[in-house]
């Protein structure tokens, strides 16, 4: 089988025009989604970026392979030690591995592994197509790469091509001359008055007043699709148009791969995949431009599947998580998936609508900004969270995303049982990962032991300056005595 993956960084679902987008952010993403199955609950089990695309490419939870974090020991895979072969776990039992298995052949158009200093990452592929920008590369970079892949084996028999496209991911930088498509385009309604109004009382990094990491930057200076600060509706209207010419500005050159396949006969007999590593919040749970939390913003994903064997048109609600992928293209493939992923196939439903092929429930964690758990079912997520590093979140939220997908209303305090059956799914999952752990360690308290959440660690002191220099004083007495209170010296504010 011809696969392409296409694999988008910080790409949310509900900003294509396919998952009901009223931007024109996507024509070519929706012209495949139209003669494939589009999937709406499909989610990333660890965000954000290096442990996503790990859990993914090792078909393993970060609880499993050791990566939940972007530093730090929880960065790394766990070390395999006296039992470890002449090949190692991924060498023997990584995605590529089992498709090389298969007799594809593997190849990547990605500064990924660079990126992130995640050279296991590369586990199984033949082909490395690395041009070095390290993810500040924009699609019209990326594209010639894969056009001159597909140009020497497109026509081959069987092959796997994963294209790895950053032009969503901040800061916003699309050229210039392409343009402003969404001038005339209003943003998403949710974000009021009176919410936007109430994120400028509260803090952290990357909230609505600092955008852009700890604060203090200017990066409109530089790159005009920027903002430096999102102070009214009209700063988050052009924060989103920045973030939704991204979006399109890849979408237009996924097109040009789509038109190349088709221009050689091939795009019917390709498997296009589409997806990303996670999503990004754009003002929920007061994150604007990132992907710092355990919930349904940041780690529900697009996967869009068409192709060879795939239903036409459809739609499949059912829960999944992303490396449920890779057993899936496994049993696509008439290849046996490694004994010991964690996914689970869902063929079924791509190909013959099958609902038993998801999942009741699903877990899903962060551990670089923060360090929590959710947990998602019905229409519920529960967001546990053990160290908001330098954000004001509680121990506990529950949304109910049916009626407030942004989640913008706590329901923990008014529901009580449904809290309760949330934390009892969650125990009971990290009962049973333990239980089939071979390091016998949970790496989130890995994180917690070194200081908390990596890219909060060490920036207390100098970030409780700018909320008293903004006028925010009584968030910077809150985390200090949160940190005096838990006895933390470096890292995030133990609420």
């Amino acid at each position: 089988m011809r696969i392409l993956y296409v694999d988008i960084d910080s790409l949310r679902p509900d900003h294509l025009g396919c998952y009901g987008y009223h931007r024109a952010t996507s024509p070519n993403i929706d012209a495949a989604a139209a003669r494939g199955t589009r999937c709406t609950n499909y989610y990333a089990t660890d965000a954000p970026c290096l442990p996503s695309r790990t859990a993914l490419f090792s078909g393993r939870f970060g609880i499993h392979n050791g990566v939940v974090g972007h530093g730090g020991t929880a960065a790394d895979p766990f070390v395999e030690g006296a039992d470890r072969k002449f090949r190692g776990n991924l060498g023997q039992n990584a995605w590529m591995t089992a498709l090389r298995r298969a007799k594809h052949r593997t190849a990547t158009v990605s500064t990924f592994g660079e990126r992130h200093s995640a050279w296991h990452w590369y586990a199984g592929f033949q082909e490395i197509y690395n041009h070095g920008t390290g993810g500040g590369e924009r699609a019209h970079e990326v594209v010639p790469y894969a056009l001159d892949w597909l140009g020497r084996h497109a026509r081959e028999e069987n092959w796997f091509l994963h294209v790895n496209f950053w032009d969503p991911h901040t800061p916003y930088r699309t050229p210039p001359e392409y343009g402003e498509p969404f001038a005339d385009a209003p943003p998403p309604a949710w974000l009021t008055p009176e919410r936007l109004a109430a994120h400028r009382r509260s803090y952290g990094p990357h909230s609505a007043g600092e955008p852009v990491g700890f604060g203090g930057e200017h990066p409109s200076q530089r790159l005009p699709r920027m903002v430096d600060e999102i102070a009214t509706l009209g700063d988050f209207k052009r924060w989103i148009d920045g973030y939704d010419t991204g979006i399109r500005y890849a979408d237009e050159y996924v097109g040009r791969i789509l038109d190349a396949l088709a221009a050689a006969g091939l795009l019917e007999q390709t498997l296009v995949l589409i997806s990303a590593d996670h999503g990004e919040n754009q003002g929920e749970l007061g994150v604007y431009g990132d992907h710092q939390t355990a919930d349904h913003i940041t780690c529900r994903v697009p996967l869009i599947a068409a192709g060879p064997g795939i239903r036409a048109g459809a739609v499949d609600e059912g829960l999944h998580y992303h490396l449920d992928l890779p057993p899936t293209l496994c049993e696509m493939l008439g290849v046996a998936p490694a004994p010991h992923w964690d996914g689970r196939s869902f063929a079924p439903a791509l190909t013959s609508a099958a609902a038993s092929a998801a999942r009741d429930h699903l877990v899903v964690s962060q551990a670089a900004w923060a360090c929590q758990r959710g947990v998602r079912w019905d229409k519920w997520l529960l967001l546990r969270t053990y160290d908001p590093g330098l954000k004001p979140y509680p121990p506990l939220l529950l949304f109910d995303l049916a009626a407030d997908p942004h989640e913008t209303v706590d329901l923990a305090a008014a529901r009580s049982d449904v809290v309760d059956h949330g934390l009892a799914l969650l125990e009971t999952w990290h009962t049973a990962q333990m239980a089939t752990s071979s390091s016998g360690v949970d790496p989130m308290w890995t994180v917690l032991r070194e200081g908390g959440p990596f890219h909060t660690r060490g920036q207390r002191a100098k970030y409780c300056e700018r909320l008293r220099a903004t006028g925010r004083g009584e968030h910077a007495e809150r985390l200090e005595r949160a940190a005096t209170a838990a006895g933390v010296g470096h890292g995030g504010a133990l609420a």
